[in-house]
């Protein structure tokens, strides 16, 4: 493999600058979605569709750019990142264009939901792979700085849209959205490169190395990221329909979305700070359980502005954790060798969440005072089943950590010890 440059600075800060921007103009784009689902219940314009179909939409965006991950493995292999993510950005401009002029639901699930989903996915697995290559040492803090671009995009996007769709509707508003995206993600793709280079004999190479999956680790890390993916699909599409049922505006139900992004803004770099001080694994399994106990504790007593205020700008710092973490951890169970084709298996079981997490989340809403209670129990004991699995997970790597030490430290007194016992991991 060809290294064309030295890990943890120099070119690797423009990386992160170009991912950053990258993921604010798709994930940001995205998460406008749910202003828009807002509108398309509200409205009339899009014939012969229900609330159950604009939410299964919205998931469907993000879970075509999981399911994909096995063709954008192979295309990232066979033509370069530059390829890969240019073709991503085309077809996201295309989906923006498409849905614009949509007027039958059918079409907006081929534009905003499999269109999309496709470009997205293209442009994000790409980046995924990109940070651990340039970074070692800050490696969780390059990640938290790309992914907090998530929340850039959002906060923007949501303010934007609101004030769009009131000034020139839902066309024009999905056709200045096309033309944004295009620009920016055009010039971040010109920025972006590999760090590792893949070598000829690796470009024929299966996407997917199916052996990962006889191992323990491989699947308790899937069983995280299952359950991560289910809460935070519910949280970031429903937060804005919460809103409206307990009485609140549109105008209150956007900044309710715009603090959410500016948590996320903030606390996906700090988590990313403090994975690389305390540990990768310590600060994820931390993370994910606060992300439910304030489903459980917060959420569900937020029935007033200012404490669904108070509720999104602490989730928005927590809850996207996995963006950040997935990454740096993948690298920390498998390698960086290892890491494209575990990350494409892990991506394939997380699009079953994001297809239906949504859809759930409107199903089990009740008529009542409370009708989000289901949900939002629903949600925080997603995260409660996260942090059971990444917790063993910890376990794991403290015991392949103490198997490779000598003498005293190598013998582990029971598996109980392991998932309790204090590290830096």
């Amino acid at each position: 493999m060809h290294h064309s440059s030295s890990v943890d600075g120099g070119y690797a800060w423009m990386i992160v600058l170009a991912v950053f921007w990258n993921n604010a103009h798709h994930w940001g784009v995205l998460s406008s979605y749910g202003i828009f689902l807002e509108d398309f219940i509200s409205n009339s314009r899009i014939s012969g569709g229900t609330s159950l179909d604009f939410a299964l939409i919205g998931g469907l965006s993000a879970s075509q750019a999981l399911v994909i991950s096995p063709l954008v493995t192979m295309i990232h292999r066979r033509f370069g990142l530059k390829t890969t993510m240019a073709l991503g950005v085309l077809l996201e401009t295309a989906a923006l264009l498409g849905a614009s002029w949509s007027t039958k639901v059918w079409q907006l699930y081929l534009s905003q939901g499999v269109c999309f989903g496709w470009g997205l996915g293209l442009q994000y697995l790409s980046t995924t792979f990109i940070i651990p290559q340039w970074f070692s040492k800050k490696r969780s803090l390059a990640a938290g700085i790309t992914t907090a671009g998530t929340g850039t995009g959002g906060l923007i996007y949501s303010l934007a849209t609101h004030s769009m769709l009131a000034w020139f509707g839902s066309s024009w508003s999905y056709r200045i959205l096309a033309i944004i995206q295009f620009v920016v993600n055009t010039i971040c793709v010109l920025l972006l490169r590999d760090r590792v280079e893949t070598p000829p004999t690796q470009k024929g190479k299966r996407s997917v190395r199916l052996s990962l999956g006889k191992r323990y680790e491989t699947w308790v890390f899937i069983g995280w990221s299952f359950f991560s993916v289910m809460g935070f699909m519910v949280i970031w599409y429903s937060l804005a329909t919460y809103s409206r049922s307990i009485g609140l505006s549109a105008s209150q139900g956007s900044i309710v979305t715009a603090v959410m992004n500016v948590g996320q803004i903030f606390g996906r770099p700090a988590v990313g700070y403090f994975s690389d001080i305390v540990g990768r694994f310590n600060m994820t399994a931390f993370a994910t359980f606060t992300s439910g106990l304030l489903c459980l504790l917060l959420w569900v007593f937020a029935t007033t502005y200012a404490a669904l205020i108070c509720f999104a700008l602490f989730a928005g710092i927590l809850f996207g954790t996995f963006w950040t973490a997935v990454g740096p951890l993948g690298a920390e169970v498998v390698g960086l060798d290892d890491l494209q084709s575990f990350l494409t298996m892990m991506w394939l079981v997380c699009s079953v969440p994001a297809t239906f997490a949504e859809a759930i989340g409107l199903k089990l809403r009740t008529s009542g005072d409370q009708e989000f209670l289901h949900t939002q129990l629903f949600t925080g004991f997603m995260y409660i089943g996260a942090t059971l699995c990444i917790v063993l997970l910890r376990g794991w790597k403290i015991s392949q950590r103490k198997s490779l030490e000598p003498g005293e430290y190598r013998r582990i007194s029971s598996g109980l010890s392991r998932v309790v016992a204090w590290e830096t991991v």
